[in-house]
């Protein structure tokens, strides 16, 4: 019996959608030539910047600059495999990276790809490394802190959730370290941590890592490593695969806090890149979009509004200086960005004082909007106390004798300056940042020596937990702190005071 006419036509249509009516196009280019990273290519006349590459070995690459008969495609990957003459096809897609929850804890290259020796990681997605940032109407206040656990920077220069604070200084002035202590402070907060390595020596990173994992909460902290031995590719994209990991928990509602370790190399990869894809060099050698290539990348730090989940994402970039250059062109660029920066001076860290803070160069444009309410009240005049103190000492080396007020006020200074020095991995509350300033205001450590303050500054928490638990749990919920209050700090610092001077006896 034949077969309706309706079937006879349904199999005709499948037979004739099953085999392609024309031949499909695909634009294949080709290497034209290949070195330190960087391959020029031809044939390609439809890509577009920042478009995925594919290289018929597997590897990959990204367009940075488009002329008209080559394309500039930084690598990825080793470019030990490419060659020329090799065949090169365009994805239409941008370079992404993984991002979720289940990269917490974990060491990832700046594509997401595992470098700890555990699991494959089953991310939640994969988000461009370059995305747009918040715009004006999308953002909130920033007056939340960042409890980096060190006096100096807590009391003088303040931090707020969704800020960019710079971190500044010539090379081995503990500028790495200022951040560790920052992300090891966290581990008594809801904040998120995210420690990008931008070209840092293998060793120096392993370092880090190991000190958050003794130290702090690894468990709430992801590291981005792009090593001097990856493709110049990774290194450049490693800061921005470092924020929109960092996004997706602030897009959430969380807070984040990421550190950008550093900059300066960043811009060293971008100046090597552009000179290798014939952009044209500027002030010192620095393309001109180098300007263009940080904001962009900082401006995606940010406190969101409500109705966007009220998460954050906090900033920490750090820059090398030449010399205590501050005026060289990527400083001068990062400090126009940022809201803030925190300058670490070479001859104090010679001298001893750590974190060697330069509290004359180094700002905070956000400042005491964010401070916690009972540091703010308790360290309102210290910056002040601190600089006269230094103008009144420096006088004094040319052999005036003082008067005995102004020989109270330098003794007294000379103790504040202790007690903004201290040591790595040891982070301070707020209630103990607090009762130090009160006590230093109140006299208690003028009638002992200076180098005895180290000590009450590290037996200080314990001592406070065990005779004044409800005024720590008070001050440390973010409450302003009251004159009772305040008087019963100054006490319990007095009597700390007084029983290691009996101890000595």
């Amino acid at each position: 019996m034949p077969a309706p006419a309706e079937d006879w036509l349904a199999r005709a249509s499948a037979r004739v959608n099953a085999v392609p009516l024309a031949p499909q196009l695909h634009q294949v280019g080709r290497v034209e030539s290949i070195g330190d990273g960087v391959a020029m290519i031809s044939g390609l006349p439809d890509a577009r910047l920042d478009e995925l590459l594919r290289f018929a070995g597997g590897q990959s690459g990204f367009v940075q600059t488009l002329e008209r008969d080559r394309i500039g495609c930084v690598l990825l990957d080793s470019g030990d495999a490419v060659k020329a003459g090799d065949q090169v096809t365009g994805t239409g897609e941008v370079v992404r990276v993984a991002v979720g929850k289940n990269l917490l804890g974990r060491v990832v290259d700046p594509l997401g790809r595992p470098l700890d020796g555990g699991a494959e990681i089953a991310a939640d997605s994969h988000e461009p490394v370059e995305r747009a940032a918040p715009g004006i109407i999308d953002r909130d206040l920033v007056i939340q802190p960042v409890q980096t656990g060190t006096l100096v920077v807590d009391a003088l220069f303040a931090i707020g959730r969704g800020q960019r604070q710079l971190i500044l200084g010539d090379r081995a002035t503990g500028k790495t370290a200022l951040a560790v202590d920052t992300i090891i402070n966290q581990r008594s907060s809801d904040i998120v941590c995210v420690y990008v390595a931008i070209g840092q020596k293998s060793s120096s990173v392993a370092r880090v890592i190991d000190q958050v994992r003794r130290h702090g909460a690894a468990e709430r902290c992801i590291f981005v490593v792009a090593s001097p031995a990856a493709a110049p590719g990774l290194q450049w994209i490693a800061p921005f695969a470092g924020v929109t990991i960092a996004e997706w928990f602030r897009d959430r509602g969380q807070h984040v806090l990421i550190v950008l370790d550093d900059l300066t190399k960043h811009a060293a990869t971008h100046r090597e890149i552009a000179l290798l894809t014939g952009q044209s060099p500027g002030r010192e050698a620095y393309p001109g979009d180098v300007f263009f290539l940080h904001s962009r990348l900082l401006e995606r730090a940010a406190k969101l509004s409500p109705a966007l989940g009220g998460g954050s994402l906090t900033a920490l970039p750090v820059a090398e200086t030449d010399a205590g250059n501050l005026s060289a062109y990527i400083p001068t660029n990062l400090i126009s960005i940022t809201d803030g920066q925190i300058v670490l001076d070479t001859k104090l860290f010679a001298e001893g004082h750590k974190p060697a803070v330069d509290v004359g160069t180094s700002v905070s444009r956000v400042g005491g909007k964010t401070q916690a309410k009972a540091l703010r009240d308790a360290t309102g005049t210290m910056r002040l106390e601190y600089a006269q103190f230094l103008e009144l000492e420096m006088f004094t080396r040319f052999g005036e004798q003082p008067d005995p007020r102004v020989k109270v006020q330098i003794e007294r200074g000379r103790r504040l300056r202790e007690l903004l020095c201290q040591p790595q991995f040891q982070p301070l509350r707020v209630v103990d940042q607090t009762a130090l300033a009160l006590a230093l205001s109140d006299g208690v450590f003028d009638a002992g020596p200076a180098a005895a303050i180290p000590a009450v500054r590290s037996a200080l928490p314990g001592w406070l937990d065990a005779h004044v638990p409800d005024l720590v749990a008070a001050i440390d919920g973010g409450r302003p702190i009251e004159d009772a209050q305040g008087a019963a700090l100054i006490a319990a610092v007095r009597s700390l005071v007084e029983s290691q001077a009996k101890a000595l006896e």
